[in-house]
């Protein structure tokens, strides 16, 4: 041994002498593992392992960690992952590459020599195990010496090891490396890669896809020592679409799992192959994840949650990467546009489609309270968002019902504790528990949920009723309790919010609730007050955006005849649907509500425009006319009171044809003619300009 160099003393008096030395030697032992491996597969005889030299390894490690400093890892080096042992505590050091694990610079390995060939693997632990238990009786002085230096080979399982191979290449940390430059990757790589996957579903190809997409998503963060440079904006497009498209089709071939109707499935089951992948899938959605907070671009954002989706089944049982994937897909799902929304949407619905309760608390649990807090300020541009928010939540509800209840009883029940201590306090702030967006929103979701989930059509097909159609009741209840709150003309939009959400829970259960008596108190006041409304300059108030009337609006003719018209409409639209038009007793339903109408229109003063007077005046008209039609289909038959039966029959016939009644067609054209003023409203708000052709 000749004189030692200055850097040898250096390293040497830096006190990682020794640890550096027992590094070397376990990788020197893996090595040796594997190599034996491969040379009991084809058919050669396990090499005795030579003992190594403290003071070899001592001039090898000095010479190594000089070399360090002159050259940096190549692919393979990061491939072959003998660096990963320890490199956290010693970052100084870089391991040397067996030439048997040398490549090109494009890493380009036959499928046969990596680990992702798990039949292979398979086969080799097999006769590798095989040869263990021959070798007591073949050469036992060599294992004797295996059980003093190595008893772990003896003890070698091929399940564990395949996995132990996985860990130790794929370890997910922040791994620091003394390298001067990492290797570009270019287009030319990532074809090959390609290829690879899609004419041989290479799990190799895959791997080394992977180890590049995660420095594609590190790639500009400080503290990171990467395994690929990439500095060309097309590579990076081209290797973050590869990765995310190419990745659940490789996993699907190699460990498929069971699709199941209603978009639910069952996840692939623990065989040696998925046990072996487990850890590359969970580093791949680790920096998935990452990911999805750092692209900017919409095109790629969609790509990635929409292929994420795709990885679930794979990851369900990590219940720390389910917490954090829907974390972020809830953010988005609320705050991006709505091509993503819909993408992230998808993506929490297939998370609530597996069969774990635990999950599927999570997931309710997290849409509803996510939903609440988007909810909290509504205007013209926010509201279509909620409602796309509104309604895709209300699915995610109606795929369990069971546990869907629990959730749902739970917060109704909060609802209605906020309405009874507003009762109670009565004042300004006990109300503004109640007046608030959030629970206008609240209300019309669970709306929404019901409607959806106790459909009486779905529910004639299916032969069985809703599991959560018992909360209808508490929920009207509350809704009804909200609207007596506070009577004052102020609160009249606060009121119509209310109204349209009980219309709609009641068109799609065929329940009947009693909104008449709330709806036309709105109607009588606003039109029998004693003075005249006062002409104003103001534009027409928007009530899907106002929770609360402004004080310029009051006592206004804009307001009152905005007021009059959405008043009329819901008027029109309860007693069109199927609960009250389609009753036997319709004719006697509306005979209050007539007599109320024709009063209102006796006392109201004589104004400088008719609109309003004649709008009502139309809709008594039309009601009118459906009692007669309603009284001409109970003329063609005999029934009792004791018919309970044949009147129910009766009824549903009855019902099949409202549409055609005249209070049903007149609905209909007032329901397209506001639509029609909506999507022109729309237009105005984003800026397009509207031709109007005139006759």
């Amino acid at each position: 041994m000749g004189k030692a160099t200055k850097s040898t003393k250096k390293f040497v008096s830096s006190g990682k002498l020794k640890k550096t030395i027992e590094t070397r030697k376990k990788q020197q032992q893996i090595r040796k593992k594997f190599q034996n491996r491969r040379g009991a597969k084809s058919g050669s005889k396990p090499a005795v392992p030579e003992v190594e030299d403290d003071s070899e390894d001592e001039q090898d490690v000095a010479q190594s960690s000089k070399r360090s400093s002159k050259k940096g890892l190549s692919v393979d080096d990061i491939l072959s992952a003998a660096f990963m042992d320890d490199s956290d505590d010693e970052p100084e050091q870089e391991e040397e590459v067996d030439e048997d694990e040398e490549g090109s610079e494009d890493g380009n390995f036959e499928d046969s020599a990596s680990f992702g060939s798990v039949d292979d693997l398979e086969e080799e632990g097999q006769n590798h195990l095989l040869e263990l238990s021959k070798l007591a009786e073949k050469d036992p002085e060599f294992y004797k010496y295996l059980q003093e230096n190595d008893n772990e080979l003896l003890k070698f399982d091929p399940n564990n090891d395949q996995a132990m191979d996985d860990d130790a290449l794929l370890e997910d940390e922040d791994v620091e490396m003394t390298t001067q430059q990492s290797p570009t990757l270019t287009i030319e790589i990532l074809r090959k890669w390609q290829k690879a996957i899609l004419e041989k579903r290479s799990l190799r190809a895959l791997r080394k896809l992977l180890v590049a997409f995660r420095s594609a998503a590190h790639m500009n963060e400080d503290g990171q020592t990467l395994a690929w440079s990439i500095d060309n904006s097309s590579v990076y497009n081209k290797l973050m679409s590869t990765a995310l498209r190419y990745t659940p089709i490789v996993l699907e071939h190699h460990i498929p799992y069971k699709k199941l109707p209603e978009g639910k499935f069952k996840p692939p089951t623990q065989t040696d192959k998925f046990k072996t992948l487990q850890k590359m899938i969970l580093s791949y959605f680790h920096n998935v994840i990452h990911v999805l907070s750092q692209l900017t671009d919409n095109e790629m954002l969609q790509l990635a949650v929409t292929e994420s989706a795709k990885i679930t089944p794979y990851i369900i049982s990590n219940r720390k990467a389910v917490k954090l994937y829907l974390k972020k897909c809830l953010e988005l799902w609320s705050s991006a546009n709505d091509s993503i929304r819909i993408a992230s949407f998808v993506a929490i619905r297939k998370l609530a489609a597996v069969n774990d309760q635990s999950i599927i608390d999570h997931v309710l649990k997290g849409t509803y309270l996510t939903l609440v807090r988007s909810s909290k300020s509504t205007t013209a541009y926010t509201l279509p968002s909620i409602n796309l928010m509104k309604n895709s939540a209300s699915e995610i509800f109606c795929l369990d019902q069971a546990i869907s209840y629990q959730h749902a009883f739970g917060y109704i029940r909060q609802l209605a504790i906020h309405l009874r201590n507003s009762m109670k306090v009565k004042s300004k702030e006990a109300y503004k528990q109640v007046y608030n967006w959030q629970f206008i929103h609240s209300l019309d979701f669970w709306s929404i949920v019901l409607a959806r989930a106790s459909d009486r059509e779905v529910e004639v097909e299916t032969g069985a009723p809703s599991e959560l159609k018992p909360l209808i009741y508490p929920l009207v209840q509350v809704s009804l309790g909200a609207i007596k709150l506070i009577s004052n003309g102020r609160s009249y939009p606060f009121h119509l919010h209310v109204i349209r959400s009980l219309l709609h829970l009641t068109r799609h259960t065929q329940v009947y609730i009693p909104i008449a008596p709330y709806i036309l108190p709105i109607l009588t006041s606003t039109l029998s007050s004693s003075s005249r409304p006062k002409s104003s300059t103001l534009k027409t108030l928007d009530f899907d955006t106002q929770i609360r009337t402004p004080q310029q609006y009051l006592k206004t003719y804009v307001y009152v005849g905005g007021l009059v018209e959405e008043v009329t409409y819901l008027l029109a639209e309860w007693l069109s649907t199927k609960a009250v038009h389609g009753s036997i007793a319709f004719p006697e339903i509306v005979v209050p509500i007539l007599v109320a109408l024709r009063k209102t229109m006796k006392t109201v003063k004589s104004h400088s425009s008719s609109k309003e007077a004649a709008s009502i005046k139309t809709l008594v008209e039309r009601i009118e006319d459906s009692v007669r039609w309603t009284e001409q289909k109970r003329k063609e038959v005999k029934l009792s009171p004791n018919m309970i039966s044949a009147v129910e029959s009766w009824e549903t016939e009855l019902k099949k044809k409202v549409d055609e009644s005249p209070l049903g067609k007149y609905a209909k054209v007032q329901l397209k003619a506001r639509e029609k003023q909506r999507k022109l409203m729309q237009k105005a708000r984003e800026g397009e300009s509207e031709i109007l052709e005139q006759d």
